[in-house]
């Protein structure tokens, strides 16, 4: 039998299946193990952190969901990838600027991290070939006496070049050393900064104090900074703590006061209670 389809038939059909895909509504839910990016600066660069988080949601994770001496992508869906904008060190061990993956192996008392070169190998960890790993060494686990629902990667006890990166999960904490070396190349940058035409004072004098370098020289530049900035309360306080730090009292509180002084004309309480403090503290 011979079935006759009219133009008014597929002009039927067509409009019947336009009318399907115009009320077809696209489901949206949220990720399971959602993505979240990590940006601190460091030194004179910036380290980023790009992961998945997963859940611990009721299970044993570490020794079941993950187990103990495999390798694991460390959080899920693709690659846990980490990048160094400056050379830095993680435990001691020099790693170049680039991106990584970042693979570990879990036991119960330590851990091994790698830094590993190919960026696809996400979760294919039968694939893992050491010729790619960039870096391997141990790491100290800690139990940790909260649970941490969701995996967290993160950057703590951050300093001008020293810093931890960690990650917790379940009941478990490690924590890397990272460590950059900018002394040189801040010292250079100094050195360049005072044969300018504008100097600038205030940085090198900020520098010099927080790293316990040549107070007298430090206390130079700061004097140069207000005498340049005469209003400016933050400069006043450094001049402040390095007079203090150098045993001169009477000039630390002084200009403790004038910055007291010109904080709250700036309405800077902020300032106003760390030169009053300043104060207190030097009695």
């Amino acid at each position: 039998m011979k079935i006759k389809i009219t133009n008014k038939a597929i002009l039927f059909l067509a409009l019947g299946m336009a009318s399907f895909g115009a009320t077809a509504q696209k489901i949206t839910v949220p990720a399971p193990s959602p993505l979240q990016t990590v940006t601190q600066k460091f030194g004179l660069g910036e380290v980023t952190i790009e992961y998945s988080r997963p859940a611990v949601k009721g299970r044993k994770i570490f020794g079941d969901v993950v187990p103990f001496g495999k390798i694991w992508r460390t959080g899920a869906n693709a690659t846990t990838k980490i990048t160094f904008t400056d050379e830095v060190k993680l435990e001691g061990n020099t790693v170049k600027p680039g991106t990584y993956g970042l693979y570990t192996i879990p036991n119960k008392d330590s851990w091994e991290v790698m830094l590993y070169k190919d960026l696809t190998l996400n979760g294919n960890v039968g694939d893992y070939k050491t010729e790619n790993e960039v870096l391997r060494f141990k790491v100290k686990a800690i139990s940790f006496p909260m649970k941490m629902e969701s995996l967290m990667i993160n950057i703590a006890d951050i300093s001008a070049t020293e810093a931890k990166l960690t990650l917790l999960w379940e009941n478990t904490v490690i924590a890397i050393k990272m460590s950059t070396d900018i002394d040189a190349r801040v010292m250079q940058s100094i050195d360049e900064s005072m044969k300018s035409e504008k100097p600038e004072y205030f940085r090198a004098a900020t520098y010099y104090f927080d790293n316990n370098k040549d107070l007298k020289q430090a206390l130079t530049w700061a004097t140069k900074a207000t005498e340049e900035n005469p209003t400016a309360f933050y400069m006043f306080n450094l001049k402040a703590r390095i007079e203090y730090k150098l045993g001169d009292k009477a000039a630390g509180k002084a200009s403790a006061e004038k910055s007291i002084a010109l904080a709250k004309d700036a309405k800077s309480d902020d300032y106003v209670a760390l030169g009053e403090k300043l104060l207190s503290d030097n009695k």
